[in-house]
C-alpha cells in the first residue's frame, strides 16, 4: 500500500508482532524477541514486505512518550529528589566508564577519536522502554530500587539532551575534515543556553503545570464524559511532550514524564493511567518492531568480534560499573543487582545519538551497524539476565531467612519494607476499593464482620484507616500484599479488580495460599468469568447479568 504508508506500517507491524510473539511465547522465549524478529522481517534488509522506517520510528517515539507519561503518574517530585544523591553521581559515573570503554574499543580498531567518543557515549545510555517494562513486570516501580533506576534514567535523559545539542556544535572540532572549531566561549554559551532551557521548563512545570494540569483534569471530569476525559489525558501527555521539545529543547520523553508527574497531583491520576494503558502497550510493541527494522544482519557475519566486544561493554562493563557505584553508596546487594541488570542494555537514545553522529560525518555507517546489532542482542538477553537475577536474589533471601531465624538482630534493612502480617482471623478481604469495593466493604462492616481492604490508592487507604478499617497499601496481585493479608486465616476474599488478567492473578495466588478460602470475584464478560473460574474462584458475578436480574426483580407486575 504505497498510497497509505502509515496504515501499512501500523497494520503490518502489529500483525507481524502478534504472529512472532505468539511463536516466541509457544517456544517459551521472551515476547520481545518476537517483536524484534517481526521488525527484522518488515525491515529493508530482508525480502518481502518493507514497512516505512521513518514512520515506524515516529510511532515508536509515541510509545516511549506514553510510557514515560505513565511512569510520571506514579512518580512524585519527592520520590525523584529522594534518590538524587545516588542517581546523579551514579548515572554520570556509569556513563563515563562506558564511554571510556567504547573509546578504547575504537582506539583498538583504529577509529578516529570523534567516532570512538560518540560510539562510547551511545553505549552508555539504557533504553527507557526496556528498563521500565522490566521494572513493571516485577512490580518494582514503587520500591527504592525502582525509584533509583527511574532517577538514574532521568539523569541519563538530561545528559543526552545536552549531548544532542552539543554534538553538532562540537562536530567541527572533533572531526578531521578541517572544519572551523568553535571557541570555548561558543561552547560555554551553547551549554548555558541548553541548561537554561531545561531549568526554565522544570520551573514552568513546577509553578504552572502543577496547578493547571490537575485543575484542567478536574474540570473535564466534571463534564461526565469519559470520552472527553480520555482525550484530555492524551492531549496533556502529548501536548506537553511536544511543547517541551519545541519550546525548551528537551526530549519528548522528559516532557511526558513531567506532565505525568504533575498530573499525579490530581486524585484522578489512577483513572488517567488506565485511559493511556491500551495505547501505551500498542505503541510500545511498535517500538520494538522499529528496532528490529534497523538490524542489518550482515554486520554480524562480517564483524562478529567487534559486535561481541560492543555487547560485552554494554552487558558486562556497564553492569559492573553500576554495581560498584551502588554498592559504594552502601545500598543492599539486591538494589545493586537490580540497577546493574536494568542498565545492561541500550536503546532509543543510543540510536538517536549515533544517527546524529552519522549525519555530522563523525561516525561511519559500519560503526552504526555494530551499535545497532549489539543493542538488539542486549535487549534480547536482558529478560534472561533478569531471570538470572531473580534466581540469585531468591537464594540470597533464603540464606538471609535462615540467618534471621537464628539471629533476629541480624535482619538486614533492605530497600523494600516488609509488609506486616495482619493479625485478623476469620476476616473478609476486599481486593480493590473502587465503587464496588466500597459498597461491599460498607456491607461487610455493617454486618459486624472483620474487614481487611487491599488498595493501592493512597488517598483511599488514608481515609479507610481514619475510619478504623485495617488496610494494606499495595496492588492486590502482588505476592507480598496477599501474604500480608493473612489469607490462610481468612474466611473469604472478594475481588473487585476490573482488569481480567490482574484479578485472575489475585485469584490464582490466593487459592495457592488457602485452598479452602471462599473466593468471589467480579467479571465484565463471559470470557473473564471463565478465566476467573479456571484460576480458582468459587463464584464469579457477571455485572450485566446481575444488573438485569435486579432490574427485572424491581419491575412492577402488569396490572390485571
Amino acid at each position: 500500500m504505497h498510497d497509505a504508508p502509515l496504515i501499512a506500517t501500523i497494520v503490518g507491524g502489529i500483525v507481524l508482532a502478534f504472529l512472532f510473539a505468539a511463536i516466541a511465547h509457544r517456544l517459551k522465549l521472551p515476547v520481545l524477541a518476537g517483536y524484534m524478529l517481526a521488525g527484522v522481517v518488515a525491515g529493508p534488509f530482508t525480502p518481502g514486505f518493507v514497512a516505512d522506517g521513518p514512520l515506524a520510528h515516529q510511532l515508536a517515539e509515541l510509545g516511549v512518550v506514553l510510557l514515560m507519561f505513565g511512569v510520571g503518574l506514579h512518580f512524585s517530585l519527592k520520590d525523584l529528589l529522594s534518590v538524587k544523591n545516588i542517581a546523579i553521581p551514579g548515572a554520570i559515573g556509569q556513563m563515563a566508564v562506558a564511554t571510556v570503554l567504547g573509546m578504547l574499543l575504537g582506539w583498538a580498531l583504529g577509529w578516529p577519536m570523534a567516532q570512538s567518543f560518540v560510539f562510547g557515549l551511545a553505549l552508555s545510555v539504557a533504553s527507557t522502554v526496556v528498563l521500565l517494562r522490566a521494572l513493571e513486570e516485577r512490580r518494582l516501580m514503587e520500591t527504592e530500587r525502582g525509584r533509583i533506576a527511574v532517577g538514574w534514567l532521568i539523569v541519563e535523559d538530561l545528559a543526552m539532551v545536552l549531548a544532542l545539542v552539543l554534538l553538532p556544535a562540537l562536530g567541527a572540532s572533533l572531526s578531521s575534515d578541517g572544519g572551523v572549531a568553535p571557541s570555548f566561549g561558543e561552547i560555554a554559551t551553547t551549554v548555558g543556553i541548553t541548561v537554561g532551557k531545561v531549568v526554565a521548563f522544570v520551573a514552568v512545570m513546577l509553578i504552572v503545570g502543577k496547578r493547571v494540569i490537575p485543575w484542567l483534569l478536574k474540570v473535564v471530569a466534571h463534564t461526565g464524559s469519559r470520552e472527553l476525559f480520555r482525550l484530555a489525558v492524551l492531549a496533556i501527555a502529548l501536548g506537553v511532550a511536544f511543547g517541551a521539545a519545541g519550546l525548551f529543547g528537551v526530549s519528548f520523553e522528559l516532557g511526558a514524564f513531567f506532565a505525568g508527574m504533575m498530573m499525579g497531583e490530581s486524585k484522578l491520576a489512577h483513572d488517567a493511567a488506565e485511559e493511556t494503558l491500551p495505547l501505551r502497550d500498542a505503541f510500545a510493541v511498535l517500538f520494538f518492531v522499529s528496532i528490529g527494522m534497523l538490524f542489518n544482519y550482515h554486520i554480524v557475519l562480517t564483524e562478529p568480534l567487534v559486535v561481541l566486544a560492543a555487547l560485552l561493554i554494554i552487558v558486562v562493563g556497564k553492569s559492573l560499573a553500576a554495581l560498584g557505584i551502588v554498592l559504594a553508596f552502601r545500598k543492599p546487594l539486591s538494589t545493586a543487582l537490580t540497577i546493574a541488570t536494568s542498565l545492561s542494555q541500550i536503546g532509543e537514545f543510543s540510536f538517536i545519538l549515533i544517527g546524529v553522529g552519522v549525519a555530522q560525518n563523525l561516525v561511519s555507517k559500519e560503526a552504526q551497524d555494530v551499535l545497532l546489532a549489539a543493542a538488539i542482542v542486549s535487549i534480547l538477553i536482558n529478560p534472561l539476565l533478569f531471570k538470572l537475577m531473580d534466581r540469585v536474589k531468591a537464594r540470597m533471601d533464603a540464606r538471609e531467612a535462615v540467618v534471621v531465624e537464628t539471629h533476629p538482630e541480624m535482619a538486614p534493612a533492605g530497600d523494600v519494607v516488609a509488609l506486616p502480617l495482619s493479625t485478623l482471623r476469620d476476616h473478609v478481604v476486599v481486593a480493590g476499593y473502587g465503587r464496588l469495593g466500597q459498597l461491599l466493604g460498607e456491607a461487610v462492616h455493617a454486618r459486624g464482620d472483620a474487614l481487611l481492604v487491599l488498595e493501592e490508592e493512597k488517598d483511599l487507604t488514608e481515609s479507610l484507616r481514619q475510619s478504623g478499617i485495617e488496610t494494606i497499601v499495595g496492588n492486590a496481585s502482588r505476592d507480598d500484599v496477599l501474604e500480608a493479608a493473612n489469607l490462610p486465616q481468612a474466611r473469604a476474599l472478594l475481588v473487585t479488580v476490573p482488569q481480567a488478567f490482574e484479578s485472575g492473578e489475585v485469584v490464582r495466588a490466593a487459592r495457592l495460599l488457602n485452598p479452602a478460602l471462599q473466593i468471589i470475584a467480579r467479571a465484565d464478560s463471559d470470557e473473564c468469568r471463565e478465566h476467573l473460574l479456571k484460576q480458582g474462584a468459587d463464584l464469579v458475578v457477571l455485572s450485566e447479568r446481575e444488573l438485569a436480574r435486579t432490574m427485572i426483580d424491581g419491575l412492577r407486575p402488569a396490572v390485571a
